[in-house]
């Protein structure tokens, strides 16, 4: 029997939007705060648990088997950075900023949709990877990874309490600040980093999201070439299979 937790079910939300100049799409990152239990000072995409509110949504759309995991990252995004996407209508800046204050005050997210006169937009997400990694960790999470188009009006900003800052940047660039040290990152978002970095836009994402279909990915440990390194399957979609052990665990 396995000494490990059981994982806490999750939703991350890939916010994606043209860039100016016909360069690289850009995503909506956050610097999570050092004083977090999981992932401290590192760059992720906005997201976190399903909670039971998110639950009780998604039983207006009953044809959807994962809207719980869509509405929690509807949901987190809100929170941590101020972005609020997959609504209908697109919500403008000032209505983010009473949903967040709302989610902030308790209030059911559901209800503050419905009293802003908007509506879930659930196929606007497209299911993207699933991860659930099994080493031993703070905290370990079963995370359902979304694409969406990142919609009008402000940038963001960070969330006090979760990170220090939220940013727009290419995948490639977002690498390339971890790489030259100024920045720190966990494995599965290196590799979803490394799979969005072949893309030139949000429709491409999701083109090549519809020829993997999503499976969980749980990394495992072997020798390669005399070194352990951390695997996931060829066949997953993404470009890097494997890494050196000692760089996987945080870079």
């Amino acid at each position: 029997m396995s000494d490990l937790p059981e994982p806490v079910p999750a939703a991350t939300l890939v916010l994606m939007r043209p860039a100016s100049g016909g360069s690289a799409p850009e995503l909506l990152i956050m610097e999570r705060a050092a004083t977090m239990a999981f992932a401290a000072g590192a760059l992720v995409f906005p997201g976190g648990r399903i909670e039971p509110g998110d639950e009780a949504a998604a039983a207006a759309f009953p044809d959807i088997p994962d809207a719980a995991a869509r509405i929690a990252a509807i949901r987190e995004t809100i929170e941590e950075t101020g972005v609020a996407a997959a609504l209908s209508p697109a919500a403008d800046a000032a209505t983010a900023a009473s949903l967040r204050e709302g989610l902030a005050g308790g209030a059911p997210f559901a209800a503050l949709v419905e009293d802003a006169g908007l509506r879930f937009d659930l196929a606007a997400l497209t299911p993207f990877a699933r991860w659930c990694p099994n080493f031993r960790e703070t905290r370990r999470f079963d995370t359902l990874f979304f694409l969406a188009e990142a919609p009008g009006g402000g940038p963001g900003s960070a969330d006090a309490g979760e990170a220090v800052r939220t940013f727009w940047a290419s995948a490639a660039g977002v690498l390339a600040e971890v790489d030259s040290g100024r920045a720190q990152i966990i494995f599965p978002t290196r590799r979803n980093l490394e799979r969005l970095a072949l893309f030139a836009s949000i429709e491409e994402a999701r083109a090549d999201a519809a020829r993997h279909p999503v499976a969980t990915i749980t990394p495992w440990v072997e020798e390669r070439g005399g070194r352990p390194h951390v695997c996931i399957p060829e066949d997953s979609g993404y470009p890097i299979t494997s890494e050196p052990l000692e760089t996987a665990r945080r870079r």
